[in-house]
């Protein structure tokens, strides 16, 4: 149990480096892009997946948000991203990504207005 907590440590301490160096100007854009995505996503307070639907929900927790860290980091420059880990280590409060969780939102309304769309065709011809 405590690799399992010292691994999670690493993982939110990666997560703030990464937010952190999608801001920084010396980092290429597509490493900046990719940065971006997946700290906004592991920042957000909303999920793609929610976690109450039985094993789907952690999934994206479990896989995607690791897989999407590693790529990130593979990407990143090693100088900078051992400066951005460090800021991350001693910060003091972390981030939370609204835009990201509005962006979570409009898919899930998307998703539920073009579901909607289908049963109408279906069902009222």
């Amino acid at each position: 149990m405590p690799d399992l907590k010292g691994w999670a440590r690493t993982l939110r301490r990666d997560v703030h480096a990464l937010y952190l160096a999608g801001r920084d100007p010396r980092v290429p854009w597509y490493a900046k892009a990719v940065a971006v995505i997946v700290a906004g996503y592991a920042l957000s307070p909303i999920d793609l997946i929610p976690d109450f639907i039985p094993v789907l929900g952690y999934l994206d927790d479990l896989l995607l948000v690791p897989l999407g860290i590693l790529l990130a980091i593979r990407l990143m420059p090693p100088d900078i991203l051992a400066e951005h880990r460090r800021r991350a280590a001693h910060a003091h409060k972390r981030p939370v990504s609204m835009p990201a969780a509005g962006a979570v939102l409009s898919l899930w309304i998307a998703a539920a207005g073009f579901s909607a769309w289908l049963a109408w065709r279906h069902f009222c011809p």
